[in-house]
């Protein structure tokens, strides 16, 4: 059996307009560079026509596969439920609407099996966009830049390329699309590139995003942080912090106790001193966040893949 080289992943939501022309799109590309490929095609419960569309291109194009889902879930189910029947060595996922060009798969291609990436995430330098969407994307991407430490322009771009060990090796779920990059990273895959790519003006339709996406965006950012560092270690997180809201107020407590002893025996009683609410309020918020912790750590040692790690090679 030939080998597959390419897997397209498609999500698609109310984009009846755009499938045609973008699966004839495609085909001239890979069919131009002699691509095995196939497109893996997510419809996300649209209510229009895409579902049928799907299966007409079928007919037409063998290289289609289609996923249906019985209602919207949103682009990481679609994502995630792609990425477990893909079957190419290199996987590409881009946006049904014609604004991610099928001309970039060669060189995404090449910069995965010839330069060794791991990702290749696209960079819409240049954006058709109007600026309530490219000023908050320009933020969004610099806050995941320093909290990530990945240099990438454009986190959230569709266009990306991946071998197909990192789709096989991760899980992405609830909002967590935009993060890839950070959630494979924390697998291990931290060989990620980036490519200038087209932005095309969107064609057909109108946009599947609002701007609670960025608000979204960045509480996603903080979650998938955390348990990217501290998933399997809770303890060090909130045992840190409680430990050291516990010693600044008993510091403070323990201060105000000499004092009173043996400093300033007449000043004012220790309830009557702003300071040693302040302590006590320190302390209870410590000891809080230590259980926390500790329960968290408790949970963390009992699940079911507590000891589930990515074993690269093996002889």
């Amino acid at each position: 059996m030939e080998d597959l080289h390419i897997s397209i992943v498609v999500p698609l939501y109310n984009e009846e307009e755009s499938l045609p022309e973008l699966l004839e799109w495609i085909n001239r590309v890979c069919s131009a560079n002699s691509f095995n490929y196939e497109v893996v095609m997510v419809d996300d419960g649209s209510k229009d026509k895409s579902w049928q569309i799907v299966e007409e291109l079928k007919i037409k194009y063998p290289q289609v596969r289609g996923i249906k889902f019985r209602r919207n879930y949103g682009k990481s189910a679609a994502l995630n439920e792609a990425f477990g029947a893909t079957k190419g060595d290199v996987v590409i996922t881009m946006d049904a609407d014609l604004q991610d060009s099928p001309d970039e798969i060669p060189e995404l291609y090449k910069m995965i099996k010839e330069d060794g990436f791991d990702i290749v995430s696209g960079w819409k330098k240049e954006r058709h966009d109007p600026l309530s969407k490219t000023i908050p994307t320009k933020l969004y991407n610099g806050v995941t830049r320093i909290f990530s430490g990945i240099k990438l322009h454009d986190m959230n771009c569709g266009l990306k390329a991946y071998k197909s060990d990192v789709v096989k090796s991760i899980e992405i779920f609830g909002e967590m699309h935009r993060y890839i990059p950070v959630i494979a990273k924390g697998a291990g895959f931290d060989k990620i590139g980036e490519k200038v790519v087209q932005h095309q003006e969107r064609k057909y339709g109108v946009s599947k995003f609002g701007l609670n996406r960025f608000v979204n965006g960045f509480l996603d950012l903080f979650t998938i942080t955390f348990i990217t560092r501290f998933g399997k270690k809770p303890m060090h997180f909130f045992g840190l912090i409680g430990t050291l809201f516990f010693i600044v107020g008993f510091s403070i407590f323990l201060w105000l106790g000499i004092e009173k002893l043996f400093i300033n025996t007449t000043a004012k009683l220790l309830a009557d001193n702003t300071w040693f609410f302040f302590a006590l309020t320190a302390m209870i918020i410590g000891t809080q966040l230590f259980l926390t912790g500790f329960i968290a750590e408790l949970i963390s040692r009992n699940s079911a893949n507590r000891n589930q790690y990515l074993v690269e090679k093996e002889i």
